[in-house]
């Protein structure tokens, strides 16, 4: 099974919902699986909306690019910002402190089997049995 997709979305919150349900109706042609289907859509949100939170600062004059591809058993989801990138590691999160950043990060680590963080650009990677 391979497929790709490729595109942008301005840092608008209406248009992101627009954008993810339009990627998402192309992966329903292909995964019958609904919480795999589930985690994707979660996986995106996250990444897509802290894009344009953190990142882009709500700049519509900026967009998050989303790159999705399926390869074989896995599914690839890269995300990338036009804002200047952060530092973060996932074992240093702590959830007792009740920081609201970093917990989309965690969910996504959660949801996804490997993370990649790289300044303004996150790769979740999800297997598929």
């Amino acid at each position: 099974m391979g497929f790709r997709f490729q595109g942008s979305v301005c840092s608008d919150l209406h248009d992101i919902k627009m954008f993810i349900n339009k990627v998402l109706s192309y992966l329903e042609e292909i995964l019958c699986d609904k919480n795999l289907m589930f985690d994707i859509r979660l996986i995106l949100n996250e990444l897509i909306i802290n894009g344009v939170i953190h990142g882009n600062k709500l700049n519509r004059e900026k967009c998050v690019n989303l790159f999705l591809e399926i390869i074989e058993d896995s599914i690839r989801i890269e995300v990338v910002d036009e804002g200047q990138g952060f530092d973060f590691t996932i074992e240093d999160y702590d959830p007792m402190e009740l920081k609201c950043c970093g917990r989309g990060l965690l969910i996504v680590n959660g949801l996804s089997d490997e993370v990649h963080i790289d300044k303004n650009k996150i790769v979740a990677i999800k297997y598929i049995s």
